[in-house]
């Protein structure tokens, strides 16, 4: 392998490697070398050789490469030309209207600079005839005195012959009269001819000269005053086509040759920009007959509005080709023309029909709307004009304000429903959206609250209504505001959750509303006073974020530009236009397709993020409480205390190695929750899972962080005893063991509980004593609490079945079996 092909290899396969940044910004690789996307620029250069050979520069690198090697660098390829034709494509959009501008004054230089050859032209003929009128003229001089010679009598006689006209002096003569009267008469391609037959005569004497007897010459004098004669005609003509083009009469063939006339007359600059004023003067006359339709709706007056607007660009295109062809002088001032009036169309549409939809949130009406224009807009690409990207980006705004203001009324609907809400799950009711629509796709059984309900029937009847317009690059507007609804709701949520003991902010709170309308979400809500209703407020969060909310956005993505069912152009697809090349636009499509595929999945995946942190506040919130009231409520048996310890019995110890009272009465509340969670939240067995861990992780590390416990069990005034010891560290495996059981174990939970144990042990060891000679092994301590827990499942009445390591008897195993199968677990 050449050296080239594995500096080209490894720049590509270089993505590990750590890079710095340069004095001015860019980034360099390890090796020194620039770094853009991930390849080395230096190693870039053996493609600009002018000695570069594809296909044995594939061979050699490709020869002693292994299959992976050869997919990575077929990647980065791709990478490589992925970027390339989105730099080629920013630097086109960005100099466009620069590209526009040049052409179009280069366009106007070429009039100037025809203006000047034509007087250059005449003041050359007005210097050849006073040249002619001031040189001799051949007469021969007669001498005083001296009588006419034969000779002399023959020379007058040929100078008289040559001082007659000859026929081309004639017909230049006959030539401004005739023409006077064609322009009388408006005969404006007969003035045409005439016109060019005399500039003929002109070009001709100019070039050949004038030549005794050729009756086809003009002498210098007759071709200066026929061309100031033309002059003079030409000019009246062009301003007689000028005024004609600019009368609302003239149209169609009509316009068209009159545009042509001056054309053929050298101002083809002036000619088109008097065609695009006649199309444009008669389509605001159109314009102004239209009346909008006074309601809220406006899809008459849009579609009335859009087919007057883009019919009239189709026109203004088609005389353009057809009077000028495809210069590219006065197709770019025909783009400059289109999009003008593209954005007169989009401010009709803003003021008269999208603003008053906008901010009654009628999102449905504007998207309609908004469809209609853009489907008027793509009729236009048959004619070779792209506007559906402009069209886009000047409606955008106001379908923006539309979403936004959907969004508010949505948040201001759930946020009443939920003042009244009595947090009980009900399965969902029919929609009325439409006949025969199944609410929810994926579980006819899901419950929620009448809240959630709500909240995701009408984010359905939203997403139904923005879908038509995603493609105008709104999914991640779309995406971003439902995160927000959802975080909305979520807080609504936690305002209903009962206030603790030492709450100050909810201090105040009566006749069980919720506290006051904090972080902008609606006004009060009704408390959750129930352990089933709270978790009734867990099961809504985690059903519209694991499952609704993702699932009904999913439609978005798949009217995503770029996806199989995607037909609506988007922005992302360049300034408006003339195509040149389908091909090269076709394959621009695909590659901007996949780009924004990966896009919308990539949204997706962060709407879900969003959601999920959400949910994750709401749990904690919930946890806290719970732990709160397990741990501080004042009748409260589950608090550990430490005198407990310091002043345990080693008669109780040797008889019985037993977890103490305040971890049973912790097992027995977390098994009585898991058991009302399995109740409340049925086939929602990860939801229930992931509290009881959250919730056993709160436990340990409120025990680890309890400066008063761990100031007595320290203390050298009472110190710790060794049974004190043993029974902390039993009390603890027996906690990792009952979340072993209810598989709610969690690698945080442990090293919290390995924490404090080793605490416990330090503290005692700092007396001075060996806690080694007496301590059994972890796997004694693991059987004791196993025991402990079997003893309980005993007096509980929990039947039992295999084995005790498969935990079969768990509180939480297979969660949903306590209510299918019927088996209870009482609390002590």
């Amino acid at each position: 392998m050449s050296g080239h092909t594995k500096t080209s290899v490894r720049s590509i396969e270089r993505s590990a490697e750590p890079h710095g940044r340069g004095e001015r910004g860019e980034v360099r690789s390890g090796k020194g070398g620039l770094v853009e996307g991930g390849v080395v620029l230096e190693d870039l250069r053996v493609f600009e050789s002018d000695s570069f050979d594809g296909e044995k520069y594939v061979q050699s690198t490709c020869q002693s490469m292994s299959e992976k090697n050869i997919r990575q660098l077929c990647a980065g390829l791709l990478e490589l030309r992925r970027i390339s034709a989105e730099e080629m494509r920013k630097s086109v959009y960005t100099n466009y209207a620069a590209f526009i501008r040049t052409s179009k004054e280069i366009s106007d230089l070429e009039g100037e600079l025809l203006q000047m050859r034509n007087l250059l032209s005449a003041q050359a003929s007005l210097i050849h005839g006073l040249v002619e009128v001031g040189s001799p003229t051949g007469v021969l001089s007669v001498r005083e005195g001296s009588g006419p010679s034969s000779s002399s009598l023959d020379e007058v006689d040929l100078l008289e012959d040559e001082l007659e006209p000859s026929v081309a002096d004639e017909r230049a003569a006959e030539l401004p009269d005739i023409l006077d009267v064609l322009l009388a008469e408006r005969k404006v391609e007969d003035a045409l001819s005439l016109l060019e037959e005399g500039e003929k005569l002109v070009s001709e004497s100019q070039n050949g000269g004038h030549q005794g007897g050729d009756e086809d010459m003009l002498s210098h004098e007759a071709a200066a005053a026929l061309h100031l004669a033309l002059s003079e005609r030409r000019t009246r003509l062009a301003e007689q086509l000028a005024e004609s083009a600019q009368q609302p009469s003239v149209r169609g063939a009509e316009l068209r040759a009159a545009i042509s006339a001056l054309g053929r007359l050298g101002d083809g600059a002036r000619a088109h920009s008097l065609l695009l004023n006649s199309h444009r003067e008669r389509l605001r006359n159109n314009v102004r007959s239209l009346r909008p339709s006074g309601t809220s709706y406006g899809g008459a007056y849009t579609a009335a509005l859009s087919q007057m607007v883009f019919s009239a660009i189709a026109a203004a295109a088609s005389d353009s080709v057809a009077v000028f062809g495809d210069q590219p002088a006065h197709a770019s001032e025909l783009v400059l023309w289109a999009h003008a009036e593209t954005e007169r169309c989009a401010n009709l549409l803003r003021r008269h029909v999208l603003s008053a939809s906008a901010a009654a949130g009628g999102l449905r009406a504007a998207a309609e709307c908004v469809q209609i224009a853009l489907g008027y807009c793509s009729l236009l690409e048959e004619s070779g004009l792209a506007l559906t990207p402009v069209l886009s980006k000047l409606v955008r705004p106001s379908v923006e304000e539309a979403v936004a203001a959907n969004l508010d009324r949505i948040k201001e609907s759930v946020a009443a429903l939920a003042a009244v809400d009595d947090w009980s799950l009900t399965l969902p009711q029919p929609s009325q959206r439409g006949v025969g629509r199944t609410p929810y796709s994926m579980s006819a059984n899901l419950k929620l609250t009448s809240s959630a309900h709500k909240l995701y029937s009408m984010v359905q009847e939203f997403l139904d209504d923005v879908t038509p317009v995603v493609g105008m690059q709104l999914t991640g507007p779309t995406l971003d505001g439902l995160a927000q609804l959802f975080e909305g709701y979520v807080r609504l949520l936690m305002k209903a959750l009962p206030p603790t003991i030492d709450d100050d902010e909810y201090e105040g709170v009566e006749n069980g509303e919720g506290h006051g309308e904090g972080h902008g979400d609606g006004g009060r809500v009704r408390i959750a006073e129930t352990e089933a209703q709270q978790l009734a407020l867990l099961g809504n969060a985690a059903a519209l974020a694991d499952e609704l909310l993702p699932r009904a956005s999913m439609q978005l993505s798949r009217s995503a530009p770029g996806s199989a069912q995607s037909t609506t152009p988007t922005s992302s697809q360049g300034a408006a236009g003339v195509h040149l090349g389908g091909t090269v636009g076709a394959r621009k499509g695909r590659t901007l397709g996949a780009t924004t595929r990966s896009q919308s999945s990539s949204e997706q995946q962060a709407l879900r993020r969003r959601l999920q942190r959400a949910v994750d506040k709401l749990r904690d919130a919930i946890c806290a409480r719970v732990m709160a009231n397990l741990m501080y409520g004042e009748d409260s048996e589950c608090r550990p205390n430490a005198e407990l310890y310091v002043r345990a019995d080693p008669k109780k110890w040797e008889h019985e190695q037993m977890a103490s009272t305040p971890f049973v009465q912790l097992f027995a509340a977390l098994t009585s929750v898991a058991k009302t969670a399995a109740e409340v939240l049925v086939n929602r067995d990860r939801v229930v899972t992931l509290m009881l861990m959250r919730l056993t992780e709160a436990l340990v590390i409120a025990l680890m962080g309890d400066d008063a416990f761990w100031t007595v069990m320290e203390s050298n005034e009472r110190p710790l005893g060794h049974i004190g010891l043993q029974q902390f560290i039993l009390d603890m495996h027996f906690l990792m063991q009952a979340a072993n059981v209810g598989r709610y174990s969690s690698r945080a939970m442990r090293e919290v509980a390995v924490e404090a144990i080793n605490r416990a042990i330090n503290a005692y060891s700092a007396q001075g004593e060996d806690a080694g000679s007496f301590l059994q092994t972890d796997q004694w301590f693991q059987g004791k609490a196993q025991d402990a827990l079997k003893q309980l499942f005993r007096e509980w009445s929990v039947p039992q079945r295999t084995g005790f390591e498969s935990c079969p008897d768990s509180p939480t195993h297979s969660i949903s079996s306590h209510h299918s199968h019927g088996s209870e677990v009482p609390s002590p």
